[in-house]
């Protein structure tokens, strides 16, 4: 199956959320290729005047060949700034533009900006309609339950969106005040999906395939959205995918094939960032790969500890190629 997002019809029902530091255009890439269905880019900030420094250039709309669409996601409170905004970044390349309502961080939040909207729903109802208005790409929202546990308003807020035109939803199954906080919870999503009939994406502690047919069973969601489980593990992509379209898992991949994937992500991150800021970008994703195996984590402080990438490349090269069982070497001989 696949999931329509206005004009754009995805490749699949799993996408990646847009996680800040994290889904840069090196993972967002890799994720694509693991069969990410979408992989919107790092949270941005409506205020253009923000918008000359180094971290936020690389979060504008980047052209990919392999990602189905480009799609930016846009923090603000006050509508105008927020459309304008949308405007340049259609005019710069974005296919969707994504509506941030769900980060939980308190700097976010103090400027009434992410989850903190919420609290607002008129706010919230003429940002929408804002958006929808200047800019002719769909527009999408990310929200979280609701501003706490006594006020889940997701369902007003989704109501809201399908009002104003908003193309989809995705609902992350905890509130503002639980940050990360406990487990995420479903009725609120099913409630959501039987409120509307715009798409709606299910986020929130999926980090399995299974995890990922229970909550779409659970829920009747039209897709779902992986974050945090996809950090260190990109290829959960192709898991769930497969498990969804066949109730079957794929063939595990070859450990020759896993550190061909992470070698390549860091030539991508290289790349991107240059010598400095990529070798530095690489330590966050490395650290994540060494859970991988009891060897690899043994090699953490050494990989984390390289200064340059010619070292840094070396050293994972070293400790990923040694990873290789008899099993892998049996099969890449064939």
């Amino acid at each position: 199956m696949t999931l329509a997002i206005g004009t754009y019809a995805l490749p699949g029902r799993v996408l990646l959320a847009p996680m800040a530091g994290v889904t840069d255009p090196p993972f967002r890439d890799l994720c694509a290729e693991q069969g990410a269905a979408l992989a919107c880019g790092e949270m941005l900030s409506a205020d253009q005047s923000l918008w000359h420094t180094q971290k936020s250039r690389r979060r504008m709309a980047i052209r990919s060949d392999i990602q189905p669409a480009v799609a930016v996601q846009l923090a603000g409170s006050d509508p105008a700034q927020l459309a304008a905004a949308a405007q340049q970044q259609v005019d710069a390349g974005a296919d969707i533009i994504d509506l941030n309502l769900g980060c939980p961080a308190k700097k976010v939040c103090n400027r009434l900006c992410g989850s903190a909207l919420l609290g607002d729903e008129e706010l919230v109802a003429r940002i929408f309609d804002a958006l929808v208005r200047a800019v002719d790409v769909p527009v999408t929202a990310k929200i979280r339950t609701g501003p706490d546990r006594m006020r889940r308003n997701a369902t007003i807020i989704a109501q809201l969106a399908e009002r104003a035109g908003i193309s989809a939803i995705a609902v992350h199954g905890r509130t503002r005040a639980d940050r990360f906080q406990g487990d995420a919870e479903y009725e609120t999503i099913r409630a959501v999906k039987a409120a509307v009939r715009i798409p709606v994406i299910a986020n929130g502690d999926i980090g399995t395939a299974a995890q990922a047919h229970a909550v779409l069973e659970a829920t009747g969601a039209d897709a779902v959205m992986i974050g945090r489980a996809a950090l260190g593990s990109p290829w959960i992509f192709r898991e769930v995918n497969s498990f969804l379209e066949t109730k079957k898992f794929p063939p595990a991949l070859l450990r020759a094939s896993i550190t061909a994937i992470i070698l390549k992500h860091l030539e991508a991150l290289y790349a991107f960032y240059g010598e400095y800021s990529g070798v530095r970008m690489a330590r966050k994703h490395l650290s994540r790969y060494c859970d991988l195996d009891t060897s690899t984590r043994a090699a953490r402080a050494e990989l984390l500890g390289a200064e340059d990438s010619a070292s840094q490349f070396a050293l994972a090269q070293r400790v990923f190629g040694e990873w290789l069982t008899t099993a892998d070497c049996e099969e890449l001989k064939r």
